[in-house]
């Protein structure tokens, strides 16, 4: 690691770093979430069928985006904890090894939007012009989604480093082109043909592709501690196996909301089409809340990382602790909006009225979820900072498939507002429960760590 980017990680004071680590990511990834909106909001002017069709096609959708995540986190994980060690030639070993595994992913991924973007639609309607909607929208993000996936990635290898700049204008960058391209490509703006749905893709992925330009060629010519290394290169069993450590976890963690989106539709379509529409649309709306909150996960992360490398229990401490206020204060003002401005916050989209009174209540009972999904966030983080990743997995699959499914089942046989009341009752019950894991957790691993030094 350079002197420069030592000396941030290892002596500036807390506060200051984890400030100027996590500012930058929550600033793109909140702009990032303003164009899930805006794609919303052209998509609910286009029609209100077309919205239904996102709510179905959100899944699949989350799951592939959940992979490159998982694979980020893996890759930037272990890179941040090499250069902590002062091993900077194995963290460019596995920034390129992390690039061989990404180019596997994208090659799934492909696969699984070619063949069963239609057969998922149809498990959750029989309307053909619903399918056909979806199907439009799926081929292209999922046939596409190599902007996305090296996206996360060079992201990721580049916050290891303590460089959220970059990451944060690439970000930018992306969401920008896809709401200028959004109105152009879905309404035939500019002399550009109609294209509806496909429009949306196709403006999503073109975002997408800027922003994984941005950051290859920052990484390719840009003075960097970490370099992609392909000269001599061989794939080590051992770097594969330490990414997947974390990163499938990580994966399998994020893609378990996409299995419990899944199953929520199958629970709301026994209602009406206008629940899981309005589910669609909270989760639109709480990345304005959740986004920040990741932000500073992303900030968090790094600094965790190399403490935790570098054997300094004092600042991974203090770290640990400022997250958490941080995310408890961001997820509260997220609380207060959903509660007392749901309208307004819906006026962003086209909607008849039967939509908005049962999307209004959705967001009203899901955010008293938000202050215990603030500690659940935190906790992941710190076990992803060990090399935990199963830990966290564990956790998100208790939340979700040992209690939120199961809670949303049973509440269903009260009313459709009960089943959003399994949102809060799931998340408190696995704060409870983690909270002495985690504290056990961290004594431990700086136990360990002492002990071996």
């Amino acid at each position: 690691m350079s002197k420069r980017n030592s000396d941030k990680m290892a002596t500036w004071p807390i506060g200051k770093l984890l400030f100027s680590m996590a500012l930058p990511a929550v600033i793109s990834l909140f702009i990032q979430s303003m164009y899930n909106i805006v794609d919303t909001m052209y998509i609910s002017q286009y029609s209100q069928d077309a919205m239904f069709a996102i709510g179905l096609v959100f899944p699949l959708q989350q799951a592939a985006l959940s992979l490159a995540l998982g694979t980020g986190v893996g890759i930037g994980t272990l890179v941040s904890r090499r250069l902590g060690e002062k091993r900077s030639d194995d963290a460019n070993k596995v920034a390129t090894t992390g690039l061989f595994i990404s180019l596997l992913h994208i090659i799934i991924v492909f696969v699984v939007g070619l063949f069963f973007s239609e057969p998922f639609l149809g498990l959750f309607t029989d309307r053909p012009e619903i399918i056909a909607l979806g199907a439009e929208y799926l081929y292209i993000v999922m046939l596409l989604n190599f902007g996305q996936f090296l996206s996360v990635v060079f992201e990721r290898i580049l916050q290891a480093q303590g460089n959220m700049v970059v990451p944060m204008i690439s970000l930018i960058c992306g969401a920008l082109t896809n709401i200028i391209l959004d109105p152009i490509f879905i309404f035939g703006q500019f002399g550009m043909p109609e294209m509806g749905m496909a429009g949306a893709a196709v403006a999503t992925v073109a975002g997408q592709i800027v922003s994984m330009v941005i950051d290859l060629v920052v990484l390719i010519f840009g003075r960097h501690d970490v370099k992609f290394s392909l000269k001599g290169f061989k794939l080590d069993l051992t770097n594969i196996k330490n990414i997947y450590t974390v990163a499938l976890p990580t994966a399998i963690m994020n893609m378990i909301s996409s299995v419990t989106t899944t199953l929520m539709n199958g629970v709301l379509i026994k209602f009406s089409e206008n629940a899981v529409t309005s589910l669609s649309l909270y989760f639109k709306l709480q990345s304005f809340i959740f986004m920040p909150c990741f932000g500073f996960s992303q900030g968090s992360l790094p600094i965790l990382s190399y403490n935790f490398g570098a054997k300094d229990r004092g600042r991974y401490y203090k770290t640990a602790r400022l997250y958490m206020i941080c995310a408890l204060v961001v997820m509260g003002i997220g609380t207060g909006l959903f509660i007392l401005t749901p309208d307004l916050m819906l006026s962003f989209f086209a909607m008849d009225e039967a939509l908005k009174e049962v999307a209004r209540v959705t967001l009203q009972i899901i955010s008293l979820s938000f202050l215990p999904a603030a500690c659940s966030i935190v906790f992941n983080t710190v076990f992803q900072s060990f090399g935990k990743g199963t830990t966290s997995m564990i956790q998100s699959i208790l939340r979700q498939i040992g209690f939120l499914i199961p809670c949303a089942y049973l509440l269903s046989n009260i009313s459709l507002e009960a089943v959003w009341y399994s949102y809060p009752i799931a998340e408190i019950l696995v704060v409870i429960i983690f909270i002495p894991l985690v504290i056990k957790t961290y004594r431990k691993a700086f136990s360990e760590t002492y002990a071996n030094a």
